[in-house]
């Protein structure tokens, strides 16, 4: 079986109803999840899109109807301007996602014809960001006081690595469907919207999909990828909302947890640490919040996640793993000053995934 199906098995339906949006008036037993999500593309970013159009062909007094300026919560403009914030927050991130491999760069297989759609005339949201971005210009005011603005050259412009050009009309980059899955996210869960980090946790999801051997999960690897997300985030949600923090479902408390559990399986490492004043928080926030997915290359975290996601109860595995690995580098740490051991635990030694997961589940047979 591969990594895919267990995805979309594992995750796929569990929590479904967690997703609520107006549009749903039967429930999703009469309709296909892949058709579901084609709907939140029409509500989300093409009426939109079309709404935005027609704005700024409209010719009515703007005092007496809906304009940029309008504060009041209702205004599409003040939607607009709040959604292209998120935006904006997502495209920067998911353009630099997994920087040390070209895949999120390469055009996608399978293009959203929905989307992409030429009968569509609409604002998609590769303009909306082109639009919104401001770019820098040089200003020069001679000794007469008379100002220059001249255009800003190349070396200026917010993305200059040819690495990170939008592809041409008619194509899509991966990261793309990620940052369109991610805007979706964030409209339906205004609560929390778009936390950075969490390109961290779709992109290995999106990639297992979109590479799959079998043609029917890379053909439908961005409405799947969207709703194992959204099932993932179910879970593991309360880690990116900030007023949860101290709470005991809070990412605090489950930092504590691994000084805790570390406590318990070797003490001498735990006093070490805590001699040294070196805070879980320092590198424990980073591992449980994004799932380790920055500390391994994506091969690997894939495999940590296949284990992990099939552990029934995945998250106190998590921890083990993080206890896991401090005790493999436990000579190290004890043999280290401060800033010996920061590094290390900021840039992670050791990258063989099966040492330490055969390692978490012997701390987890000896509880």
């Amino acid at each position: 079986m591969s990594f895919a199906t267990f995805l979309y098995n594992k995750y796929l339906f569990v929590k479904i109803k967690e997703i609520t949006f107006s549009l749903l008036s039967s429930t999703l037993s009469h309709v296909s999840h892949r058709e579901v999500y084609s709907q939140f593309l029409k509500e989300m970013i093409i009426q939109p899109g079309i709404a935005k159009a027609n704005l700024g062909l409209s010719r009515e007094d703007v005092t007496m109807e809906d304009h940029p300026l309008n504060p009041n919560p209702d205004s599409r403009w003040n939607t607009y301007f709040k959604d292209n914030e998120i935006l904006l927050q997502i495209d920067k991130d998911v353009r630099r996602l997994y920087p040390d491999m070209a895949f999120f760069q390469r055009p996608t297989e399978y293009p959203c014809q929905l989307i992409l759609d030429p009968q569509n005339d609409y604002e998609t949201l590769r303009r909306r960001v082109e639009q919104t971005t401001l770019k820098a210009q040089t200003v020069n005011r001679n000794r007469s006081g008379v100002t220059n603005v001249s255009s800003p050259g190349k070396s200026l412009n917010l993305y200059p690595s040819n690495e990170y050009e939008v592809l041409p009309s008619g194509s899509e980059a991966h990261w793309e469907v990620v940052e369109r899955i991610l805007f979706i996210y964030a409209k339906l869960n205004p609560g929390i919207a778009y936390v950075q980090g969490m390109n961290e946790i779709v992109g290995p999801i999106y990639y297992t999909f979109a590479t799959d051997p079998n043609s029917q999960w890379k053909e439908h690897a961005e409405a799947d990828t969207f709703f194992c997300f959204t099932n993932l985030m179910s879970e593991n949600r309360d880690n990116f909302i900030k007023s949860l923090d101290d709470s005991q479902c809070g990412i605090t408390y489950k930092m504590e947890s691994v000084y805790s559990m570390l406590k318990d399986k070797d003490l001498e490492l735990y006093l070490k640490l805590e001699e040294q004043n070196i805070k879980p928080q320092y590198f424990t926030f980073r591992w449980l919040t994004l799932l380790l997915s920055q500390e391994f290359l994506l091969p690997d975290v894939i495999r940590i996640w296949d284990t992990l996601f099939s552990d029934q109860d995945r998250f106190h595995f998590l921890i083990l793993v993080c206890c896991a690995m401090l005790i493999l580098i436990r000579d190290n740490l004890l043999a280290g000053d401060f800033t010996v051991n920061m590094r290390l635990l900021q840039d992670y030694p050791i990258s063989d995934v099966h040492t330490i997961l055969t390692r978490a589940k012997e701390l987890q047979d000896n509880s």
